[in-house]
């Protein structure tokens, strides 16, 4: 080996630190010791690392937790697990969180040694069996309108759409935000036998209070000051197609009122007419807000909810249907692979991994916003180590007493000092501090 390799080495044994540390060192290895996960997380983040060699079974946090936080957060760090306690269970456990090797305790040096270059040399290999990847063009993706998914969720979604697409039953969507409830609006009147017709779709949240009413409905000249000519409403507009009314809960209770007369009389009158026009219009209206609450507390009418909620389609937040999530990936890397220059553009089966576990509280939008800057911020391939650090695996941590600033920063040194074996001048380059600094924060 041409230069000293660093290796980190995690046991709650004081005499197996000390032991394995002086094997290390004979056989020209650089060494950091930690006696917790915490600690070795805390090395981790400050030292370049070549090898981590952690024990299994410690107090608190225990191997398999530093070996999962390492994989993620340093995926080329080699990793090799020491262990008393052997079992096949806790050796397949290993392996799949992410150790190359596994070594049983005791073990001699020459055992030793060559588990360390096993996982050296394992490194390598895992790099190339690691390489499987998924582009945009693998597999067949389920799409609908639009819609993209492998769930449950996903089948039973279209099968209502190809019920309600070619009758104007009104339609009530109710999701979180982001989980594409006007996508389904649009699949329900796109799929349907009024495709040709108008679809007007209405943003109730983002339509001040006083200009709503005019805005849906329409007004004669003169009605209001500054009405200087008739303008015909969005109602109007969508006459003979479908009009979608977003963010519906945030309609003030006078719009609503007429909403009723719309869809009961199936007629609007403009502001300052006596005149009521007939109308053919499929009204699918959506909301994040939960609407049969609202009509409890008197924030929402509730003969206007039932008249809305013919058909209810509720849409489920994206942690609930992990399936859809490997789709949607593939889907946005063939939109945005293009549109961003990078048409051949990979990602990782392991980062797909990563993503597909994280909870995902922007639902689908956020997906697409993550996948946009992967996109943006890799080159041919997305990987592990393109993935923001708040989407990997985070360590659970120890419930510990608040400290001052001082003490906190005061422990940290003496982790660090303790992990080089108290070179001061090793652990002063790593704090990025001068000898004479680091003798004074620990006064």
């Amino acid at each position: 080996m041409l230069k000293k390799e660093n290796i980190l080495i995690v046991d709650d044994n004081y005499d197996m630190l000390e032991l394995l540390q002086r094997n290390l060192k004979a056989q020209n290895f650089h060494t950091y010791k930690a006696s917790s996960v915490l600690e070795a997380i805390d090395i981790l983040k400050v030292a370049s690392i070549d090898l981590l060699i952690t024990d299994l079974q410690m107090p608190g946090l225990n191997g398999i937790e530093l070996i999962k936080f390492a994989e993620e957060h340093f995926p080329e760090i080699p990793k090799l697990v020491i262990t008393g306690f052997p079992s096949v269970d806790t050796a397949v456990n290993a392996v799949k969180s992410g150790a190359l090797d596994y070594l049983v305790k005791p073990f001699t040096s020459e055992e030793l040694k060559k588990a360390i270059q096993n996982s050296f040399n394992g490194k390598v290999n895992s790099k190339k069996k690691s390489n499987s990847s998924v582009s945009n063009s693998d597999k067949k993706i389920n799409n609908y309108a639009g819609i993209v998914g492998d769930s449950e969720h996903f089948e039973n979604l279209i099968d209502v759409i190809e019920r309600v697409k070619n009758n104007k039953a009104t339609v009530l969507i109710q999701g979180e935000s982001g989980t594409g409830k006007e996508l389904i609006a649009r699949a329900i009147h796109f799929k349907g036998s009024f495709a040709s017709n108008p679809f007007v779709t209405v943003n109730c949240g983002g339509i001040p209070e006083n200009l709503m009413e005019s805005e849906l409905f329409g007004y004669e000249k003169g009605a209001f000051t500054g009405a200087n000519e008739s303008k015909i409403g969005l109602f109007q507009a969508s006459d003979g197609g479908t009009i979608f009314l977003d963010e519906i809960g945030t309609a003030p209770l006078s719009v609503q009122t007429r909403l009723l007369r719309v869809l009961q009389e199936k007629e609007v009158t403009k502001i300052g007419s006596q005149k009521a026009q007939k109308i053919d219009v499929r009204i699918i209206s959506a909301t994040n807000a939960d609407l049969y609450e609202m009509t409890k507390k008197g924030m929402f009418r509730e003969d206007l909810y039932y008249r809305l909620n013919v058909v209810g389609i509720e849409t489920k937040p994206l942690r609930e249907r992990k399936n859809d999530i490997a789709p949607l990936i593939v889907t946005f890397l063939k939109k945005y692979g293009l549109e961003y220059g990078k048409p051949n553009i990979k990602i990782s089966e392991k980062a797909i991994e990563i993503l597909t576990r994280h909870s995902w509280p922007g639902n689908v939008r956020e997906l697409e916003n993550i996948i946009q800057r992967l996109i943006i911020m890799s080159d041919s391939e997305i990987d592990v180590s393109n993935i923001p650090d708040y989407l990997k695996y985070q360590h659970p941590t120890e419930n510990q007493d608040l400290k001052s600033l001082k003490d906190i920063e005061k422990d940290h040194i003496l982790k660090v000092l303790h992990a080089v074996g108290d070179n001061k001048t090793r652990a002063a380059e790593i704090l990025q501090i001068d000898r004479k600094t680091l003798r004074q924060r620990l006064l």
